[in-house]
């Protein structure tokens, strides 16, 4: 778990340097919110790798080994749905804990995505903490594994 420390309002704020080696892979076609997401997770310590569309995040994945993936769902090319499919689907893979970032809210999405390989689901727009709670517990209970 990051380090906390309240602040000002008297939240609990998690502080820099709580990453230390996670890598985390950003897979999303928005520019926007891959580079806002890189941008917390690089101030917390995480190691944080990008991917555009689909096509990259295959071979971003199989590239890098992340220790996490945050995928977006709705991608050009191959969307997040048959990514997470094929990398669930591959030996060497399918440990990498994947955390769907959707703006798929719908009922039964959530369910829909852990059929295709998801271990967490979080509906955009989201909270960074609620985001970054996801990757803890993905990656806690992937270490638990090992």
């Amino acid at each position: 778990m990051a380090p906390e420390r309240d602040n000002p309002k008297g939240r609990r704020e998690r502080t820099a340097g709580a990453g230390r080696s996670t890598l985390v892979l950003v897979v999303d076609d928005f520019q926007d919110s891959r580079e806002m997401c890189v941008e917390y997770l690089s101030f917390l310590g995480y190691r944080v790798a990008e991917a555009g569309d689909g096509y990259e995040a295959l071979h971003r994945a199989r590239q890098l080994r992340p220790d996490v993936i945050l995928m977006d769902l709705s991608l050009p090319g191959i969307d997040g749905w048959e990514v997470t499919r094929r990398l669930k689907s591959d030996p060497e893979m399918r440990g990498i804990p994947i955390v769907a970032v959707t703006a798929h809210a719908l009922p039964g999405d959530a369910d829909r995505a852990r059929r295709a390989g998801c271990d967490e689901f979080v509906t955009k727009p989201c909270f960074l903490d609620e985001l970054l709670e996801k990757i803890e517990q993905v990656t806690h209970a992937v270490g638990a594994v090992r």
